[in-house]
């Protein structure tokens, strides 16, 4: 893996909470992730797993240190500049999905497209038919989203994390809420994006066995890296 491009490092991140008292939340994170890669963050709830992902999401920019993505700075970037790089290079699964109950699957899949504007309406759903066919969900492509079941509603989900063929998925507790079929199946549609598409994952996770599985594991303790699983040589 050394011989991979790295997509994304932070360099001595360190975070701060300031309610009810001061409260170190990460401190002095540094690592780099591969192209490619599936990765996941693991620790007990507290240590700062999820406040580090909403870091390199972009979403949370309250932090000291650096931040790179695609080798470019990211950090002090101006607020529509980081909007613009979430909706072309990041991709979001959640562990609850978040869609709009009352549309269609397609529709669900098509919004973040849409929202950017890159390309054109039928262009657009094109792609997210293409996106629920590479999860197995084109016949649901119609179907009101409320009408599909848990596991049905997150892998749809991952059809519009992927509809602008991000660089990066990151996902927050994204089996979190499902069974451990549903858990298996969300698990292998992550191992194959990385495998044969090359996708980067990050995710976090509370999941032991779909941590195990991933090709590399960062645990942290009190806002700390304490240890790298299947470190590549």
């Amino acid at each position: 893996m050394n011989n991979k491009k790295i997509i994304l490092s932070t360099k001595n991140l360190t975070k701060y909470f300031h309610e009810p008292v001061k409260f170190k939340a990460l401190d002095s994170v540094s690592f780099e992730v591969y192209a490619g890669e599936f990765l996941t963050l693991v620790g007990k709830s507290g240590s700062g797993k999820s406040t580090l992902l909403y870091c390199l999401s972009t979403m949370d920019t309250t932090y000291e240190g650096e931040l790179f993505i695609d080798n470019q700075k990211v950090t002090n970037q101006k607020t529509d500049e980081l909007a613009q790089l979430r909706g072309t290079s990041i991709g979001f699964v959640f562990q609850f999905h978040y869609l709009l109950p009352e549309f269609s699957c397609l529709k669900n899949v098509m919004i973040p497209a849409l929202k950017l504007g890159k390309y054109s309406h039928e262009e657009i759903e094109a792609k997210a038919y293409q996106k629920l066919a590479l999860l197995g969900l084109q016949d649901q492509a119609l179907k009101p989203a409320s009408k599909l079941s848990g596991g049905q509603q997150q892998r749809v989900s991952i059809a519009r994390a992927l509809i602008n063929d991000p660089k990066i998925i990151m996902g927050d507790e994204p089996t979190g809420n499902l069974d451990s079929k549903n858990t298996e199946i969300v698990f292998n549609i992550f191992r194959e994006l990385s495998q044969d598409l090359g996708q980067t994952i990050i995710a976090v996770t509370h999941d032991n066995d779909f941590a195990k599985a991933s090709d590399r594991t960062i645990e942290l303790a009190d806002g700390q890296i304490i240890s790298h699983r299947k470190v590549y040589e």
